[in-house]
C-alpha cells in the first residue's frame, strides 16, 4: 500500500506538468491569493473587495472617513468531471505499473483533459453576463478585416481604461496565420494593433466555442462537443432578419430561406447552440479561474474483486467567474 500511495504522489506531479504544456487557457489561472479552500472539497472561497471614493479635504476637518470591505464568498465548483483508468495485469507485465499509467495519463491529459478544460473555459467566458459577443464570420476574412475587428475591440477597451499590461488575445491558428502572412507580405502596412495585447495565444478551433455540451459518459459518449442546442417554437410576431427560422418535418428541421410573417406560427428557432469563436480578448484580472486536479492512488488487482487489473481514478474540478 505504501508503494501505491507514493506512486500517486509522483503521478499527480506528472499530470500537472502535462496539463500545463497542453492547455492554452492555463494563463488565465488565478494565483493562490485569489482563491482559498472552502470547508469541504466541493467549495472554494473567492475574495470580494470594495472601497469608498474620494471626499473633500478641509483644513479644519482634514480627511473624510471611508471604508474598505473585504470578504470571501463561498462558491461551489461549476465543473466536476472524472474518469477511471484500468490496465489489465497482462498489459503492464512488461512495462510496469508506473510506466503504463504515466503514458496513459499523459495521453488522457493531452487529448482529453486539456482540450475539454480549454473549451469549458472559453465557453463560460463567452456566455458570462456582461461579456460583449459580436456575431461575425471571419473564416474567409482578409487580414485587413481581422485587424479592423481587433482595432474596434482595443479602441473600446482603451476608452474604458482597461490596462494593456494583462490584456490577452486568444485567436485561432488560422486567423493568426492570416495576420502573420499579411505582415510578411506587407512590411510597410501597419499591424500595430497587435501591440495592444500583452500576450497572444493560439486556440485550436475545436476548443473555441461559445457553448459546449459536456457528455456524461453514458452509452460510451465521453468528452465534450459543440453545443447542439434545442429547437423551440418562435414567439416572434414580426420577422427578425437577423435570425434563422426553421420548419419541422417529422424529426427533421430545415432552415427557411425566405421567412414570411404569415409563416411565423410554424417556425422554430435554434436556442443554445454553440458557435465558433474567431478571437477573444480577455483582461486577466477580470477572470477568477481555479483548477483542482485529484489523482488518487493506484488500486491493485487484489483490491478489485471483479477485475484482474490495476486502476487509477482521476478527477478535475474548476471554478470560473468574471468580476
Amino acid at each position: 500500500m505504501a508503494n501505491s500511495i507514493e506512486f500517486a504522489k509522483n503521478y499527480t506531479g506528472i499530470l500537472d506538468e502535462v496539463y500545463q504544456r497542453a492547455a492554452v487557457s492555463r494563463c488565465l489561472n488565478s494565483g493562490g491569493r485569489m482563491v482559498r479552500a472552502g470547508r469541504n472539497a466541493k467549495e472554494i472561497l473567492i475574495p470580494k473587495i470594495s472601497v469608498t471614493g474620494l471626499g473633500d479635504y478641509t483644513r479644519n476637518v482634514g480627511y473624510k472617513t471611508g471604508s474598505i470591505t473585504y470578504e470571501y464568498e463561498t462558491h461551489s465548483f461549476g465543473y466536476d468531471r472524472a474518469i477511471r483508468l484500468f490496465a489489465d495485469v497482462m498489459d503492464v507485465e512488461e512495462s510496469g505499473v508506473l510506466d503504463c499509467f504515466v503514458e496513459a495519463g499523459a495521453e488522457l491529459q493531452r487529448t482529453q483533459v486539456a482540450p475539454e478544460g480549454d473549451a469549458y473555459t472559453f465557453s463560460q467566458i463567452a456566455s458570462a453576463e456582461g461579456v460583449t459577443v459580436k456575431g461575425e464570420d471571419l473564416s474567409e476574412a482578409s487580414a485587413v478585416d481581422v485587424l479592423a475587428a481587433l482595432r474596434t475591440v482595443t479602441n473600446d477597451m482603451d476608452e474604458k481604461q482597461v490596462t494593456t499590461g494583462s490584456r490577452y488575445l486568444f485567436i485561432t491558428p488560422t486567423l493568426r496565420g492570416v495576420l502573420d502572412d499579411f505582415s510578411m507580405a506587407n512590411p510597410t502596412r501597419s499591424n500595430r494593433v497587435l501591440e495592444r495585447f500583452s500576450r497572444i495565444v493560439e486556440v485550436p478551433q475545436v476548443r473555441f466555442y461559445t457553448a459546449i455540451d459536456l457528455l456524461s459518459g453514458d452509452d460510451d459518449q465521453f468528452g465534450y462537443q459543440k453545443a447542439a442546442g434545442n429547437y423551440v417554437a418562435t414567439t416572434d410576431t414580426e420577422v427578425d432578419t437577423s435570425k434563422t427560422y426553421y420548419t419541422k418535418s417529422g424529426e427533421e428541421y430545415t432552415a427557411v430561406a425566405s421567412p414570411t410573417k404569415s409563416g411565423l406560427a410554424n417556425y422554430f428557432e435554434l436556442k443554445g447552440a454553440g458557435a465558433d469563436i474567431n478571437f477573444m480578448v480577455v483582461e486577466k484580472s477580470a477572470v477568477i479561474k481555479y483548477d483542482k486536479h485529484v489523482a488518487s492512488r493506484v488500486f491493485s488487482p487484489d483490491e478489485l474483486e471483479a477485475l484482474d487489473s490495476y486502476m487509477l481514478k482521476y478527477r478535475n474540478s474548476k471554478r470560473l467567474e468574471l468580476r
